[in-house]
C-alpha cells in the first residue's frame, strides 16, 4: 500500500492523505518522494484550486520515522553501502535534509493556492512543521501539537525557526522549541498556531466545506491575494503596493470579474 494518498474532486480540491498510520504517519523516504511528487501537481495543475493536507487513521503526522532513522535505512541516515565514513555522516545528512523532506517547504512556497491544514490528530516534530506551512489550519478536538526536536537532542531542520516564530512570535516559539511543550488544539488555538477546532467527527467536513467554498472563488484572485500577503511580509511598504497595483490591474481583466461586477450592479 502506499505511503501517500493523493486525490482530487470534480470541484478542483486536491488531497493529500499521509498513509502510514500505523506508523502515526511518520515519514518514510517513499512518503517523502512522493508527496514532492503530489506537491508539484497541485503547483503546476490548472485544475487544481486547493489543497487539503491530512492524515490516515488517528494522526496527522508524528514527523520523522525515528526507528527507521536509527536503523540507517530512513530519509535521514542512509547508508550508501556496507562501509560508512564516519568523518562525512554530517554533510550526508544534510544533503539528504535539503534534498529531499526540505524539498517540501520550498514547494509549498511555490504553491499560490489555499493549503488547509485537517489536524486530525497528533502533529509532532516535523508533523507540526507540515502543518505550520499551510495557509490554514483546522484542528480536531482531541488532536495534540508540540515541537519535540529537543527531546532527541536535535535541531528543527523541518521549517520550525522559519515558519513558527512568524506565526506565534519569537518568544513563544523559543520557548515551545526549548520546552518541547505539547499542546491541546484549544492551547494551539491561543498560540495562534490553529485558525478552527472542529469535533473529530465533523473535522473533514468542515474542512472540506472551507475547500469547497474557497474553489468556487475567483481562481487568480485568490492566488494573487496570497501571493501578496506572503511577499508583503518581507517586502517595504511600497514595494507592497507596487504589486497588489500590478495585481489589480491583471485581475481587472479577467471574464470572473466583469461577471462579478456585472452581477453586483444588477443587484444595485
Amino acid at each position: 500500500m502506499s505511503d501517500l494518498l493523493f486525490s482530487v474532486n470534480n470541484e478542483g480540491v486536491a488531497t493529500i492523505k499521509l498513509n502510514r498510520p500505523d506508523r502515526l504517519n511518520a515519514f518514510s523516504l517513499e512518503m517523502i518522494n512522493q508527496w514532492i511528487e503530489a506537491l508539484e501537481e497541485v503547483r503546476d495543475s490548472e485544475e487544481i484550486r486547493a489543497l487539503v493536507l491530512t492524515g490516515e487513521g488517528r494522526a496527522f503526522c508524528a514527523g520523522g520515522d525515528v526507528k527507521s532513522m536509527v536503523e540507517g535505512d530512513g530519509f535521514l541516515y542512509q547508508k550508501e553501502d556496507e562501509h560508512i565514513d564516519f568523518m562525512s555522516t554530517g554533510m550526508k545528512r544534510k544533503k539528504v535534509l535539503w534534498k529531499y523532506v526540505q524539498r517540501i517547504p520550498l514547494i509549498m512556497s511555490e504553491i499560490d493556492k489555499p493549503v488547509i491544514a485537517a489536524i486530525n490528530g497528533p502533529a509532532i516534530g516535523a508533523g507540526l512543521d507540515m502543518a505550520l506551512m499551510c495557509d490554514i489550519r483546522f484542528a480536531s478536538r482531541t488532536a495534540k501539537m508540540g515541537e519535540t526536536y529537543i527531546k532527541a537532542g536535535i535541531v528543527p531542520g523541518d521549517g520550525a525557526a522559519y515558519f513558527l516564530p512568524r506565526i506565534v512570535g519569537i518568544d513563544k516559539a523559543l520557548e515551545l522549541l526549548w520546552t518541547g511543550k505539547i499542546l491541546t488544539a484549544e492551547e494551539a488555538k491561543e498560540y495562534g498556531m490553529v485558525t478552527y477546532i472542529a469535533e473529530p467527527e465533523e473535522l473533514l467536513d468542515k474542512v472540506y466545506d472551507f475547500a469547497s467554498t474557497l474553489a468556487k472563488q475567483p481562481s487568480a484572485t485568490v492566488q494573487f491575494m496570497k501571493r501578496t500577503v506572503y511577499q508583503g511580509l518581507n517586502n517595504d511598504l511600497r514595494t507592497s503596493l507596487d504589486m497588489i497595483s500590478s495585481a489589480m490591474g491583471l485581475v481587472t481583466e479577467l471574464p470572473e470579474y466583469r461577471e462579478r461586477l456585472e452581477t453586483i450592479l444588477k443587484k444595485d
